[in-house]
């Protein structure tokens, strides 16, 4: 069976690599820029006293002219658009689509594009980053996946696709409600981004600073306020865990929002923080510091785009 990486970035990159590593059969779609680099130095993956590097299978949208069994989808929300051009010629009648995208909206992109029935839920969690030579650099030890069918009757195609991905040199799993799932990996970054954006620091220099515990906690508890509106409430020991982790001083976590931010980037606040502040309007949640976190990053944006002018 065939896999087709789109987005050969930090996520994409690094998943695709390790499935390379385990033997299946990848391809990676990438812009003419990025194959550029990949064919120079190859794809690798460094840090935390790694170096490996592996020779891609590399393929641009013109030369794209086979169908594939799996595509995972590990573009920036920004880049979704035209990569689903890109990808287009990939998908065939049994081809099933795992997003890693965060936030919920894409799903309603690709289900118009190619039906509910081909995409399935997706939820990546790992730490990395493109460093300045395109190499991906690992920052922690975390990395999984989680996949399932968003619909209600069962997928014909799950357990092959799960085949595929399982056993690779990472955390896998299937869920019997991937939704839920994504909406607790949307409280977990928007709370993280929200938090580090409004206060421009790590987690736990906010946390060390007086009220910095009781801001994190707010912020959280309105992320969480939402998913339950929706009907995903996050269960309490992940709920526990994440107060933790942003009540922690010393904690060096940030997100790639506040990341994005300090490097003077394009970030995805719309998916990420606008979004949930929209649907928290629609299910009567007030959010006011989720909404602050949002218009301080349009803000950055409209700044950022007149700059770029």
């Amino acid at each position: 069976m065939s896999i087709l990486v789109v987005g050969v970035g930090a996520t994409g990159g690094y998943f695709g690599l390790r499935l390379v590593q385990a033997g299946r059969d990848v391809t990676f779609l990438v812009r003419p820029r990025r194959a550029q680099v990949l064919r120079r130095r190859g794809l690798r993956v460094i840090g935390l006293g790694q170096d490996e590097r592996i020779e891609p299978r590399l393929v641009t949208a013109p030369e794209l002219d086979q169908t594939f069994d799996t595509v995972l989808l590990a573009v920036k929300a920004s880049a979704l658009p035209p990569a689903l051009d890109d990808l287009a010629p990939g998908v065939g009648p049994d081809t099933r689509i795992v997003p890693f995208l965060n936030g919920m909206a894409h799903l309603d992109e690709l289900d118009k594009r190619f039906g509910p029935a081909a995409v399935l839920g997706g939820v990546v969690k790992v730490l990395t980053q493109l460093d300045a030579e395109g190499d991906i650099l690992r920052l922690a030890p975390l990395a999984s996946l989680r996949i399932g069918a968003r619909t209600t009757h069962a997928d014909p195609r799950l357990d092959a696709t799960a085949a595929q991905l399982s056993g690779a040199g990472f955390e896998f799993s299937v869920s019997d409600d991937i939704t839920s799932a994504m909406w607790h990996k949307w409280v977990f970054i928007a709370t993280i981004g929200a938090l580090t954006c409004l206060m421009r620091a790590p987690v736990g220099d906010i946390a060390a600073c007086p009220g910095g515990a009781d801001l994190g906690r707010a912020v959280l508890d309105e992320a969480a306020a939402v998913s339950a509106a929706a009907g995903h409430p996050v269960p309490p020991q992940e709920l526990a865990a994440t107060s933790a982790l942003i009540t922690r001083p010393g904690e060096p976590f940030a997100s790639s929002l506040y990341r994005d931010l300090t490097e003077g980037a394009s970030t995805e606040a719309e998916q990420i923080l606008g979004d949930l502040s929209a649907r928290a309007r629609g299910l009567a949640v007030a959010t006011p510091l989720l909404d602050l976190a949002t218009l301080h990053l349009r803000v950055y944006e409209r700044r950022r785009a007149g700059a770029a002018r």
